[in-house]
């Protein structure tokens, strides 16, 4: 079963091919071509993991909030990264889906690194919604998807098809990349950029 205690047990067996040790190469190479999107506000983080990618972000002058499924990885990431003005919260990302959050419009950005490959499938449109929900209207999710051939996960496969079928409704697609190595994964990985669809 994909819960608390996989994750947690995972981090406790230093089990987290994931973790590249440092920054997403996708993240650090967005950071440098200086997007004009890309401007001063608050961001969170789902599935932050020991907060490497987290820390890029707020030593760019972001407010970030890392959250985690995993209370190890939020321990773990509070003792790399705990001299930075950056804050990380042990959290499920599907409470935050809910109207009543406290996270509910708070954001102008959500940045992501596989935290979507990780979840099941059937939980992807709840993952969308927590997303929709957190974020301002007009605010953009960053992220690093994979597209793999294994059957089997996490990490689940994310084709882009998935990517447009899941978001499409509440979320303009501005960019997907080919799948790149950039991490050394070679061919899986895209950077996937959208905006969260203003009021009506």
């Amino acid at each position: 079963m994909i819960n608390v205690d996989f994750w947690q047990g995972r981090y406790e067996a230093h089990n987290t091919p994931w973790d590249l040790g440092g920054p997403s190469p996708h993240f650090a190479a967005l950071l440098n071509q200086k997007p004009d999107f890309l401007k001063p506000g608050k961001m969170a983080v789902f599935g932050s993991g020991r907060g490497h990618d987290a820390a890029l972000f707020a030593q760019n002058g972001l407010d970030v909030i890392g959250f985690d499924y995993a209370p190890g990885a939020v321990e773990e990431a509070r003792k790399l990264y705990g001299s930075l003005a950056i804050r990380f919260e042990q959290a499920d990302l599907f409470d935050m889906s809910k109207a009543d959050s406290p996270w509910a419009g708070q954001f102008d950005y959500l940045l992501e690194h596989t935290c979507f490959c990780a979840i099941l499938p059937q939980d992807r449109a709840a993952y969308a919604q927590s997303a929709r929900n957190i974020l301002k209207p007009g605010g953009y999710l960053i992220g690093v998807f994979w597209e793999h051939q294994d059957e089997d996960g996490p990490p689940f496969s994310t084709t882009e098809a998935d990517i447009r079928q899941t978001f499409g409704a509440d979320f303009e697609i501005c960019s997907i990349s080919e799948n790149t190595p950039a991490s050394g994964r070679a061919g899986i990985e895209r950077l996937v950029i959208l905006r969260r669809k203003m009021e009506v």
